[in-house]
């Protein structure tokens, strides 16, 4: 097993900024010089790591480079506000970021929820931005199923691929917001 050098504080000062600019050859660089274990231990004063970086400035190029190298743990990890990485991509409407990371994290990363009591599908909701906010709803795993709603017919509780499904979603300040899910077939 290789032993690598430990990065100095200007060099993980220096992934950082790289990640959040954008230049693949300065993380490359790094990972060269101190192997990818030293990636997950990298963060900035608020807590903020090389994902939170990447993600919030939509860099896909750098992200498709990370994911494979980094810890699991930092795919969740929060910073000092709670937020993940999957917050930053949402309040900055990277879609491409987000499907990205919760296509290699899983859906859970959805419902994680920052200091203010805030999921990315939260945050998306927030700022207006109605594209991710369908995302991540259709994405997210719905554990409660409405029995009214199912046909009386069907044996195996299923609902109709071609029906509409509304969705009615809380967020954090008790308020619903109805939405609605369309298979996209016009009738």
């Amino acid at each position: 097993m290789a032993t690598w050098p430990l990065p100095t504080d200007d060099d993980k000062e220096n992934l950082l900024l790289s990640c959040r600019y954008d230049d693949l050859d300065e993380v490359k660089d790094f990972v060269t010089k101190f192997g990818s274990g030293a990636l997950s231990s990298v963060h900035d004063d608020n807590g903020n790591t090389v994902l939170h970086m990447t993600c919030g400035n939509g860099h896909i190029d750098v992200l498709d480079y990370l994911l494979p190298l980094v810890s699991p743990s930092i795919l969740s990890a929060q910073n000092n506000a709670g937020s993940t990485a999957l917050h930053w991509a949402a309040v900055n409407q990277h879609l491409e970021v987000a499907q990205k990371l919760v296509r290699f994290t899983g859906v859970d990363a959805i419902d994680i929820k920052n200091k203010a009591g805030r999921s990315p599908l939260g945050e998306a909701e927030m700022i207006g931005w109605d594209e991710g906010a369908r995302w991540f709803v259709q994405e997210m795993r719905l554990d409660e199923t409405n029995h009214d709603d199912v046909n009386d017919n069907e044996e195996d509780g299923l609902v109709d691929a071609a029906q509409d499904v509304e969705v009615e979603i809380q967020d954090a300040d008790g308020q619903v917001a109805k939405m609605t899910i369309s298979s996209g077939a016009t009738t």
